[in-house]
């Protein structure tokens, strides 16, 4: 489809059907919101004209309050505030319905990236036998994360689904029903979230999407390849609901238990409707009683408290019952058989692999005290001989409840019951122990030493243990931590124990947030070529796994181009990333969006190594450059980061300290109670709260610097040609063309006088515009995101919609630094309009 054709699809059904549903929504009944929907335009016009003049938010609303309402009690005042914040929440959810459901119409056509347009250019180059041996091994696997960026309520999420099939079938009656269903609907949670509530939100999108999204795309893949051994986990689903604790003391081994039976229980669920459907076309003599045979055995599993069933018995059933059919019933519906197979073979009986993780401080804190009760040694004194001899080779069966820190005592209690989940569900239903914060190679022994000191074998540790490399020191130290690992001999059997595979993470939200954004993305690139370079030497296989979120300062963005621009020099095994909060819901979050991402992953992943370019494998010129770029952009970030205003302006001038209020994450939004340095400052709330500011500086603080001085340098002409040239530095500059565009500085003009923060105002705004400026030159642009119409005109109107919840939220943030009587309800205030925005943004944190 061209752009013009893109643009104008757009207009048509999202930007039009959007106006005339939002109309409806402006008529309707709501209490105390009768006029919002007349309001609203005005505050909009208000702010955008306010703003454009240099006004700051106090004075756009006291011009709105005196020009378009008769309101004259500040109470009055607040209250229209709260109608305003709860009616764009709304229009919100219905512009993500409008959206969502266009998604098919508007990529229709999009060939690249199907797995059927895989297998025609496979056959024309000749090169289909090549794919056909590479999908024996290789596979995608995305890992639900319950980092707190999704505010939807599931009351609200279901909503959000029926109203999405209301609009595709423009069914008026439906939508005007949800509508006000919507309108009546709470969007908050008046308590947090357990990590066992967060865990039933995300397994709510694992039975009503993935369950057929997944099993339909892998039957179809199945069959466009015909006769080739594709890899039986294909396609696979990881969960950190329950299992991730790291920083949040609120997940405990009890948590975790908890969370695999609710996993399993989901997934016998989804069995037990395929098998009723199966049931309706296989009604043949004998079949009949073997299929109501397993039926029987997985309704007992699912609510009479029995836990005997295991995916291989299960599985052998089927192919028993297809035996049978095939032979006696002329193979009559064999294909349906074959589907709830491939099931099995996804999902076995856990549905998603359980990861537990944690952060390697907390098992130096665990083996400190292991030492010095059970060996009655000082951990840190030890040279290195004595303290390997005792991590490796000593075997012991701790108490937990010998120790008294409850952080220690649950580490243990984990460990303990991983093989008890395994013996219930398999053993892939938690077979990943992740240790964040790595930079050496204690950190992994430490865990595999926790392991053997909670009465494991050697053998009997079926767990892979994942470094998770995330800082400047991290990356740096990456290469020799793995190097002197793999040369273990206790360590390097473990491997071989677990098919010679080693699993390493690159974290992008730390790694951003510790060095900006063009030397976090070029230290990743790096350390996995010389991981690749170093785990292959040692006849390991290396599967990376990155942890992405959002936006482009957390390693979001054009995901498939991501990968897609991985050259050889990268180990290609398999693709493996995190997806959080509003990312699972607005790219994964129906069926249509969920079959197109994974297959554009899936096909990334093939192509880049069975159809070499030239674009994707960095010459020794581009290689300089980047490293240039990456040198220059992170003294300017540095730089910025150690300025003595930089936490100051978050705490002062953002919404940063009113994450942990909104109620929609279990975990603290800070590592620490005391005063807030920046090392304490957690990747979401950080990213997030410069989006709410709407200068999102950790997306491209800094490219300018650099870009501008090698310009100076008399290297433009090479820049544009690594733009043209390198499919890995055009992405990640149309990432942060992305962040750019969701940038709006004229929301802040107001600070550029203040006494405490304008020079630093200055220093975010001056970078800004000089990116901007380097951008459209080295991409020969005339606007930011030119390639990119339907990303650009979404992103505008959802600009649009919540700029009256910006002003209302900045007016707040101004009101609370008065002596004022309702500072407890302007803090309010910020708090409730962070749900509008962050929504809106799709990505934002």
């Amino acid at each position: 489809m061209k752009t013009n054709e893109q643009v104008e699809k757009f207009r048509q059904i999202v930007k039009n059907k959007f106006q005339i549903y939002n109309s409806l929504f402006m008529s309707l009944p709501y209490d105390k919101m009768t006029n919002i929907g007349m309001l609203l335009p005005f505050l909009h016009e208000e702010s955008k004209e306010g703003y454009e003049n240099g006004k700051s938010p106090m004075e756009v609303m006291k011009h709105f309050f005196d020009s378009h309402t008769d309101l004259k009690t500040e109470e009055e005042r607040i209250d229209l505030l709260f109608r305003i914040i709860q009616y764009v929440e709304r229009q919100v959810v219905l512009f993500d319905s409008i959206e969502d459901s266009a998604f098919s119409t508007l990529n229709a056509n999009t060939d690249p990236g199907t797995v059927r347009n895989l297998y025609e250019v496979a056959s024309q180059q000749g090169k289909l036998q090549i794919i056909k041996e590479k999908m024996e091994q290789f596979g995608v696997k995305v890992v639900f994360t319950a980092h707190p960026t999704q505010f939807y309520s599931n009351s609200v999420q279901s909503i959000l689904h029926d109203l999405n099939q209301a609009i595709k079938s423009d069914s008026v009656t439906n939508i005007d029903m949800l509508l006000q269903q919507l309108g009546m609907t709470s969007f908050i949670n008046q308590e947090k979230p357990t990590p066992y509530d967060e865990a039933q939100s995300i397994i709510y999108y694992l039975r009503y999407v993935y369950y057929d999204t997944l099993g339909e795309l892998y039957r179809d893949t199945k069959r466009i390849f015909d006769d080739a051994n594709i890899n039986p986990h294909l396609f696979q689903l990881g969960f950190w609901p329950g299992g991730d604790r790291d920083g949040n003391p609120f997940v405990t081994a009890e948590i975790t238990q908890r969370v695999s039976s609710e996993l399993r229980l989901a997934i016998l669920k989804c069995y037990y409707e395929h098998l009723k459907k199966l049931r309706k076309r296989i009604t043949f003599p004998k079949v009949t009683e073997m299929l109501r045979q397993i039926s029987e055995r997985v309704y007992q599993n699912i609510f009479e408290n029995k836990y005997d069933l295991t995916a291989e018995e299960f599985k052998k059933a089927l192919e028993d019952i297809r035996y049978e059919v095939k032979e006696n019933n002329n193979g009559l519906f064999i294909d349906k058989i074959d589907d709830l197979i491939g099931r099995i073979d996804l999902f076995g009986i856990y549905f998603a692999s359980l990861d537990i993780r944690q952060n390697s401080k907390i098992h130096y804190k665990a083996l400190e005290q292991i030492f010095e009760k059970e060996f009655g040694k000082d951990y840190h004194a030890l040279n290195e001989d004595e303290k390997l001899n005792l991590l490796l080779n000593t075997s012991l069966q701790v108490d937990p409840e010998n120790y008294s820190d409850d952080i220690v005592k649950d580490t243990l209690k984990n460990i303990y019951q991983v093989k008890d989940i395994q013996k219930l569900n398999g053993e892939q239903s938690i077979h990943r122990y992740i240790i964040s914060d790595s930079s050496s190679i204690y950190d992994v022994l430490n865990v595999y030493a926790l392991f053997k000191y909670c009465g494991y074998a050697d053998k009997d540790i079926k767990i892979d243990i994942v470094p998770l490399f995330e800082t400047i020191e991290g990356f740096e130290n990456a290469e020799a931590t793995m190097n002197k690992l793999y040369n273990l001999t206790q360590y390097k059997e473990h491997l071989n124990r677990r098919s010679g595979r080693q699993f390493i993470m690159l974290g992008f939200s730390d790694g951003t947030k510790d060095a900006g954004y063009i030397k976090a993305n070029w230290d990743i690139y790096t350390t996995k070529e010389v991981l690749s370079k170093v785990s292959d030497e040692n006849d390991i296989k290396v599967i990376f796994f990155d942890g992405r979120g959002g936006p482009p300062a957390r390693g979001g963005g054009k995901t498939h181009q991501f990968y897609a621009a991985q050259g050889k020099s990268i180990a290609n095994h398999q693709i493996e990333l995190t997806i959080q909060g509003q990312t699972i819901t607005s790219v994964f979050g129906t069926k249509d969006q969920a079959t197109f991402n994974f297959e554009q992953l899936l096909t990334a992943g093939l192509e880049n190594e069975i159809f070499p370019q030239d674009k994707i494998n960095l010459k020794d010129w581009e290689r300089n450059l980047l490293n240039e770029l990456a040198g220059i952009s992170y003294q300017k970030y540095k730089a910025l980061k150690d300025h003595p205003l930089f936490v100051p302006y978050l705490e002062e001038v953002s919404t940063l300290k009113y994450y942990g209020r909104t109620n929609i994450g279990s975990r603290p939004s800070k590592r620490n109670d005391g005063q807030l340095v920046f090392e304490d400052l957690r990747a979401i709330p950080f990213v997030g709260s410069w989006s709410l500011l709407k200068q999102n500086v950790p997306g491209y603080f800094g490219v300018g610097t650099a870009l501008q001085r090698l310009k100076e340098e008399g290297k433009l002409e090479d820049l544009k040609k690594l733009y043209r040239e390198s499919m890995f530095f055009k992405t990640l500059i149309q990432n942060s063309m992305m962040s750019m565009s969701k940038t709006y500085f004229p929301l802040t003009y107001y600070l550029r006088n203040d006494k405490v923060f304008g020079e630093f105002w200055q220093i975010l705004h001056n970078e800004y515009l000089l990116t901007n400026e380097m951008l459209l030159e080295i991409a020969d642009y005339k606007a930011l995101m030119e390639e990119e119409p339907l990303s650009k005109s979404s992103i505008k109107m959802r600009e649009n919609i919540v700029l009256p919840l910006l002003t209302i939220q900045q007016y707040a943030l101004q009101k609370i630094k008065e002596e004022n009587p309702h500072k407890e309800t302007y803090e309010k205030i910020i708090t409730r309009a962070l749900f509008g925005n962050i929504n809106a943004s799709r990505n934002s944190a």
